[in-house]
């Protein structure tokens, strides 16, 4: 009998990964995995050879940038931009809306993280294991099997952090197995843990630090395994996974206006989901769908006081240099503006967009007031607002699409260095620990991170920590789980995130009325479709929902 840890009652569709021959990729079965039997699984080779084996790394790379860089507008990409925007430092204009009452359910909260994980997870697994009888050179080998391993490990850290209580499977789904019986039971953190731990330590031991872009090295090995540590506590363990990082010299940071430029793939990545149109446009394809995340949190300026179209007679157009089409669906708030040092902090001109209207030039070379400051804008936060600059594509996206196909960085140095500010602190090392965060701080300013400055912190604190934090890493998929671990989501949330349409609305929501915090929510809700499946089973989980 076995533990059940998918979504479905172990019943395997199809495992289906062809091979497109021009780009040497592959692509998955969008049928992945469904309740309807099929009793044959294809492309036996995957799980048999070399080049197999390899073809199916390259499956779970493209199945993980679906997973945590979805194309097009769809609740993957809601439960992506969750975790990044229903923050102390988010503002909801519209769209997806976090922690209602009727959205922040098992039956409306997005399904895709627990549903998807579990899909590849299960794919990790059988790779994972198939590699033990395929005959090839045995370091190439373990390479194969390291990066599938970072991958499991990382979905089992993403999922105990979302859900709380999950369940736990490494036996992959194949035809010896897919009429067993099924146990749906709720694993122990030190069950999962145990996993987690083993995954990461395996692939640290096998991964190099120069890779190619768009694969997992030694550096995003270990980043994790330090945050699975953070996440129990073990701040020895932490120190010493960030400290090898930080004493390498793979990684690094790089001078800020590089940080989010025309090319993610530099020293301070860790790691990068990579687009190119010309292999293929689609998730399962080697290019990658067009990414909207740009678009999600960019006003739109074009629509000023005119409705939503332009016409001659309007001061804005369309312009790529000012965000193209975007969505504003969400933003960053007045708490997180109130951190920045607005007159030296280099981060607030770069990571964002103008604060100032004045900053904002008409573009219409038709209007009168062509090459000036465009007018006040009207109090309407879907045309005018603070807006986030970090994911703006100068290059890739065309005028009239919230289509974007810049490479998408999701781990960098920058928090290595805070995360490793914050295990040396709790270890008693503050002197270390000030030395990593003032690195990051220096660069914010524009200033040579290894030198010291009079902007430097002398002391640390968890406040000044989160603040710095907030700085650098703001709507980067971190601040979610740093609030959690830390025990204060609830707490922050209720202090400082905004719903609102115009400055009116907002204030009238200031104890977020419209949104008020619940016990539950530290907790995301397992989907209430997994939940019929389990069962009585399904008691064990999404407790207070």
């Amino acid at each position: 009998m076995k533990i059940l840890s998918h979504y479905i009652m172990k019943k395997l569709q199809c495992l289906v990964i062809s091979i497109i021959s021009l780009a040497a990729t592959c692509i998955s079965c969008d049928k992945f995995l469904e309740e309807e039997i099929i009793d044959q699984v294809s492309v036996d080779y995957i799980y048999t050879t070399p080049e197999g084996l390899d073809v199916g790394v390259n499956a779970l790379y493209n199945r993980m940038r679906q997973y945590n860089a979805p194309s097009g507008d769809n609740s993957n990409l809601q439960a992506n931009v969750f975790f990044m925007a229903a923050t102390d430092l988010g503002l909801h204009r519209t769209w997806f809306t976090p922690y209602g009452a009727t959205t922040h359910t098992p039956q409306n909260f997005p399904k895709d993280k627990w549903v998807n994980a579990y899909k590849i997870i299960d794919r990790a697994s059988a790779i994972i294991s198939s590699a033990r009888t395929v005959s090839m050179d045995n370091n190439a080998k373990k390479k194969l099997v390291a990066q599938a391993r970072v991958i499991r490990g990382e979905l089992y850290l993403d999922l105990i952090r979302m859900y709380g209580t999950i369940l736990l499977d490494t036996v992959a789904t194949n035809a010896q197995n897919i009429d067993d019986a099924v146990t749906y039971k709720a694993a122990t953190e030190d069950e999962v843990f145990g996993v987690i731990n083993q995954d990461l330590d395996y692939a640290v031991a096998n991964l190099d630090w120069q890779v190619p872009a768009g694969r997992y090295g030694q550096g995003v090995a270990r980043h994790l395994r330090g945050k699975a540590a953070m996440w129990r506590k073990d701040w020895q363990k932490a120190a010493e996974e960030f400290d090898a990082i930080i004493l390498n010299p793979t990684h690094d940071l790089v001078d800020i206006n590089q940080v989010f430029g025309a090319d993610v793939n530099h020293k301070e990545a860790l790691f990068v989901y990579q687009r190119n149109q010309s292999l293929g446009q689609g998730d399962d394809l080697a290019g990658g769908g067009g990414f909207w995340l740009g678009s999600v949190f960019t006003q739109r300026i074009y629509e000023k006081a005119s409705g939503a179209s332009a016409s001659a007679g309007n001061e804005m157009i369309l312009d790529v240099n000012y965000g193209g089409q975007s969505l504003g669906w969400f933003y960053p708030n007045n708490y997180l503006k109130s951190l920045y040092d607005k007159t030296n902090d280099k981060r607030f001109s770069t990571y964002y967009w103008p604060d100032n209207y004045t900053a904002y030039i008409v573009n219409n070379p038709s209007h009168p007031r062509f090459g000036q400051p465009i007018t006040q804008p009207e109090d309407n936060y879907r045309r005018y607002h603070w807006s986030l600059k970090k994911y703006a594509d100068f290059q890739t996206k065309l005028v009239g699409t919230e289509n974007s196909f810049k490479n998408y960085m999701y781990y960098r140095y920058a928090e290595t260095l805070l995360l490793a500010s914050e295990a040396h602190h709790n270890l008693g090392n503050d002197a270390l620990a000030l030395s990593y965060i003032n690195k990051v701080r220096r660069r914010g300013y524009g200033l040579n991170p290894n030198a010291v400055s009079s902007f430097d912190f002398t002391s640390w604190t968890q406040e000044t920590y989160l603040e710095e934090s907030a700085r650098e890493l703001a709507f980067e998929n971190e601040r979610w789980f740093l609030l959690k671990r830390l025990g204060i989501l609830g707490e922050r949330i209720t202090l400082h995130y905004r719903n609102g349409d115009n400055t009116s609305s907002e204030a009238s929501d200031a104890i977020n009325s419209l949104t008020p915090w619940r016990a539950q929510y530290i907790n995301c809700p397992v989907p209430q479709s997994q939940i019929d499946i389990m069962g009585a089973a399904a008691s064990q989980f999404n407790i207070g929902y």
